[in-house]
């Protein structure tokens, strides 16, 4: 395109305040140029300027206005200096006045920064930032840990030490672990606010509400982050806030391509437009699969029709999943034709491996998703894919929609994200937000100090509940269960269902110490019961999770390869598995550690089944070793470095804190000397130490690794 008639053309459209139109043709023409390696005239800063985007100025040879409109909006972000746009600035000095912020902005927006910069202004005492997924909980401690973790105690397990000033960084759930050490908020951060909302997240709303009316009780400020939201509808929980929406301001510009009109549904003929636009390879592609039913079909074709690529990153990985899983598992042939998969369900660690792997040159070229990559990562690509229009078994909506294809494009990388649609998009929607108080939650209340925010009729139903529990466990019991946030559902219906039982009930609770049995087949019926009793809400049959979690309690005895062979005989595939042990750890220790509290309350105080729930919450793993599987290291490399003796993961009350100061204690180098470690275990560890060490500590090299500097070569420095 020519640069001043498009310079013609941006202008009229700012004389005309149409700022959405300028900052588009502005981006489409700074994508033009950077193809060419064209130099900036000095008009194009100047509209730069006039459209806000001021961190894509060029500052060879411009004037000394252009510089220090530039320098007037560079900020420290933790570690080093980055100038932010018009509407990020604008966030942050809300936020710096101490503004209680609920914002509403495209994927590309750049979120982040305002956090960083905001501790690295304000030198808050105690920062909170709830989180959707673990995923998003170890993306945001890596980028936090690395530039404020030398004034900082960051906190993403509860048996971490607080430190003077403290930065907590997760999911939802874990939050009711904290409040008892947390005594005041300086900011409350909530990402992905629209989580609060049953009709974007039915299972996991009430707790997410529970925790923001529990932290905000301590909070001095708080910034709630979304996409996608137009309005937002007047609620208790954020009536006191100023809405941002600031939708309009894009900082990449998104081509769509309607490749569903040739296709007419033709199912074999979207295969082969697929494969169109990844075959050749010349872009990064997220692809949106919708289902898992549907991963399996874009995983078939892939493995069909595309060529194994011979890359050092991408063959390590291959064979280190087929020795480490199963031999014949499909993500291995995938990963060898360069595309990986990410989804909720696979072990966190693999997840992150991928999305590394993605982002480099030489690694994966594709990533076949569901949701997750939505809500799970902050990752983007110069492609997305819509395959399927659904999320799980529903239509997709326009809110999810176009949380999917923000992925497309990135600041400094990608001007332009094409988004190629293989099946129709949704209907174009104004998202209205509507958080409704969940009733559910309400037995988790105080009458007292939450009933600001209640109805006379809310009010009566706490009391009520209150009262009915009580009776079965007594009044204080009562009062320190919910003081001290002992019980894990946010069902508190379920709960008094619960309570109920074993008052009237308690033969039909005996054997319940049987869980501390070392004998697996002495849980059967006690698990049974307790799936019966919650019968919904499982990612499984009754009788695999019962499989799984007697096979998963020799997961550090056994080579994980043999322990999913066995499950294979009782019809659990790889998939399975990784549904299940997500299940086992998270809802199903959950559920036997309410029981295991009213049980000791109501039937027998000296039967205690703890050790237990903490085994079945880890894994059946040792110590800190599936924590550690959330930064980043799987268990295969922690059952290495354990039987080189350099750690032991085994020694009693060794915690997450404990393993991560002893690994910084160690070092990168002499851990990759264990003899055991292959080179892609060494590639693994190094990612793993870079998500533990400060920006300022010079990173480790390692002797034998594969570099990812050096298009995935080996190194042998």
């Amino acid at each position: 395109m020519d640069v001043f008639d498009t310079c013609h053309e941006i202008n009229d459209h700012l004389n005309r305040r149409d700022e959405v139109g300028a900052r588009n043709a502005l981006i489409r023409l700074l994508s033009d140029m950077e193809q060419r390696k064209e130099p900036y005239p000095e008009v194009l800063n100047q509209l730069i300027r006039s459209t806000g985007l001021f961190p894509y100025m060029k500052l060879d040879n411009v004037s000394w206005e252009q510089r220090y409109v530039h320098a007037a909006f560079e900020v420290d972000v933790g570690k080093g200096r980055a100038t932010l746009h018009r509407e990020q600035s604008l966030v942050l000095g809300k936020l710096l006045r101490g503004t209680n912020l609920a914002v509403s902005a495209p994927t590309s927006f750049g979120k982040s920064f305002i956090i960083d910069a905001f501790i690295a202004l304000n030198s808050p005492d105690t920062v909170v930032i709830i989180v959707p997924t673990i995923a998003l909980m170890d993306e945001t401690r890596r980028r936090i840990f690395r530039k404020f973790s030398r004034e900082y105690t960051i906190i993403t397990a509860p048996d971490t030490e607080l430190g003077g000033r403290n930065i907590f960084i997760f999911p939802q759930e874990r939050a009711f672990g904290y409040l008892s050490k947390i005594d005041k908020i300086d900011l409350l951060v909530v990402d992905e606010f629209y989580k609060a909302s049953k009709a974007h997240d039915k299972e996991r709303s009430p707790s997410l509400i529970k925790a923001i009316i529990k932290l905000s009780k301590k909070a001095k400020q708080r910034y709630y982050l979304a996409p996608n939201i137009k309005k937002l509808a007047s609620n208790v929980f954020t009536d006191d806030m100023e809405f941002l929406e600031l939708l309009d301001f894009n900082t990449v510009f998104l081509e769509k391509h309607e490749l569903y009109h040739e296709i007419n549904g033709d199912e074999v003929l979207k295969g082969q437009k697929l494969l169109e636009i990844i075959k050749p390879r010349s872009a990064k592609s997220l692809i949106y699969a919708g289902t898992y039913a549907d991963i399996k079909r874009v995983t078939k074709i892939v493995i069909q029709s595309m060529d194994v690529v011979d890359r050092p990153l991408t063959n390590h990985f291959s064979t280190w999943l087929r020795e480490n899983y199963v031999r014949d598992w499909p993500l291995a042939d995938l990963v060898a034709r360069g595309t990986g998969v990410h989804n909720g369900s696979m072990h966190r660690c693999l997840s992150q491996i991928q999305v590394k792997m993605f982002e480099h040159e030489r690694g994966l070229d594709n990533i076949v998703s569901t949701s997750s990559i939505i809500e799970g990562v902050n990752t983007s690509a110069q492609n997305v894919i819509i395959w399927r229009n659904k999320i799980g078994g529903s239509k997709l909506k326009d809110f999810s929609y176009k949380n999917i294809i923000g992925r497309g494009g990135r600041m400094f990388k990608h001007f332009v994200g094409n988004i190629y649609l293989l099946e129709p998009p949704p209907k174009d929607e104004d998202a209205q937000l509507e958080i409704e108080f969940p009733e559910q939650i309400l037995g988790d209340l105080d009458e007292d100090q939450d009933g600001d925010r209640l109805t006379s009729e809310q009010l009566e139903h706490i009391i009520e509940y209150r009262r009915s529990m009580s009776d079965i466990i007594g009044e204080e019991e009562f009062a320190r269960l919910r003081r001290d946030n002992v019980l894990h559902d946010s069902d508190a219906e379920f709960l008094l269902h619960l309570a109920t039982d074993m008052y009237n009930n308690p033969q039909e609770w005996n054997g319940f110490g049987f869980l501390n049995s070392s004998n697996p087949d002495h849980w059967d019926r006690m698990l049974y019961k307790l799936l019966r009793f919650k019968s919904t809400g499982w990612d499984g049959q009754f009788g695999h999770i019962v499989a799984a979690t007697k096979a998963m309690s020799g997961n550090w005895r056994l080579h994980l390869s043999r322990l999913l062979d066995g499950l294979a005989d009782s019809g659990i595939g790889i998939d399975d598995f990784f549904k299940l042990e997500r299940t086992i750890t998270y809802k199903l220790s959950a559920l036997i550690s309410d029981a295991n509290e009213l049980h000791k309350i109501i039937i027998n105080p000296d039967v205690d089944v703890s050790r237990f729930v903490a085994s079945l919450s880890r894994a059946f793993l040792p110590g800190p070793v599936y924590s550690l599987e959330e930064y980043g290291l799987p268990r295969m490399i922690s059952k290495k470095i354990h039987r080189s003796q350099l750690m032991d993961f085994t020694t009693q009350d060794f915690g997450l804190n404990n393993a991560i100061k002893q690994f910084q204690g160690i070092g990168f180098q002499r851990m990759a000397e264990i003899d055991s470690l292959t080179r892609f275990d060494k590639y693994v560890l190094k990612f793993f130490y870079e998500g533990i060490t400060p920006l300022d500590d010079k990173p480790p090299t390692p002797r034998t690794a594969i570099d990812p500097r050096n298009g995935g070569s080996l190194s042998t420095a």
